[in-house]
């Protein structure tokens, strides 16, 4: 029956979730994306190998900046108060916390970001033909994303 609570094998729905940026507490987002991680990879082949293919090895980590994307609201200005915080190296990085909530509001998945810090801003279009929300975008780079 409809709103009662889903067992396996039913995946987790991903409309239901928290964002916590260090300092500045949990802040409400429509729309995260861009928890990606990939490693790096070198491509070699010995002079005296048999295989007429390379060999690929991973090498660094790389992670992907994450957006996050929420309505404008009269007098908050949370996210360029922190945009405007970024000085040429001298930026306090922070730790985001995102979570995946089930029914109960408990965690089921949480992905944290270390050392993030914004690296660009961005409000949407406004356009009189259309009935829409006003939004902003932030983009934070980060140094390390993990799973628990």
């Amino acid at each position: 029956m409809a709103g009662e609570k889903q067992e396996a094998p039913w995946p987790v729905g991903s409309m239901h979730f928290s964002v916590t940026i260090g300092d500045h507490g949990e802040i409400a987002f429509q729309k995260v994306t861009g928890l990606k991680m990939t490693y790096q990879i070198v491509e070699y082949r010995a002079g005296n190998s048999i295989d007429f293919s390379n060999v690929k090895m991973p090498l660094a980590q790389t992670f992907s900046d994450v957006y996050l994307t929420k309505g404008m609201f009269k007098d908050d200005k949370v996210l360029m108060t922190y945009m405007q915080s970024v000085k040429l190296n001298a930026i306090k990085r922070e730790t985001v916390t995102i979570k995946l909530l089930d029914e109960e509001h408990s965690p089921i998945f949480t992905w944290t970001l270390k050392n993030a810090f914004p690296k660009e801003i961005a409000f949407g279009e406004m356009d009189a033909m259309k009935g829409s929300f006003a939004i902003e975008q932030i983009v934070l780079t980060h140094e390390g994303l993990s799973l628990e």
